[in-house]
């Protein structure tokens, strides 16, 4: 087989297990987001004044601010504590839940 082919090969199926690697990273973050609906609400909608909501944040953005968090280059006495023992991975799965979410701005 010609590396060409084998290369169009291995893209084909990297885009046929991206679905279910994605999804098993929602189903992972979903467990993580447990401790977070206290302050940030049910599917990350906050109704707690000072608290962000989550849900329809980027995924990049959202992992981001976490390791911020984790490693203290970003300063929350509460988030500090509650991202320092997350793993990459932890991050990743949670912020993949959040990120899910497509909220609807409504006037009123």
């Amino acid at each position: 087989m010609k590396p060409v082919s084998l290369f169009a090969a291995g893209l084909l199926c990297v885009g046929i297990a991206s679905p279910a690697l994605s999804s098993d990273k929602v189903s992972a973050g979903a467990k993580v987001a447990q401790s977070c609906v206290m302050c940030h609400g049910e599917g990350g909608l906050s109704s707690m004044p000072g608290t962000p909501s989550l849900a329809g944040q980027s995924e990049i953005y959202l992992a981001n601010q976490l390791r911020q968090f984790r490693d203290g280059k970003r300063h929350n006495e509460v988030m500090n504590v509650i991202a320092k023992p997350m793993s990459d991975a932890d991050i990743d799965n949670v912020s993949a839940y959040f990120a899910q979410f497509e909220v609807e701005l409504k006037k009123r």
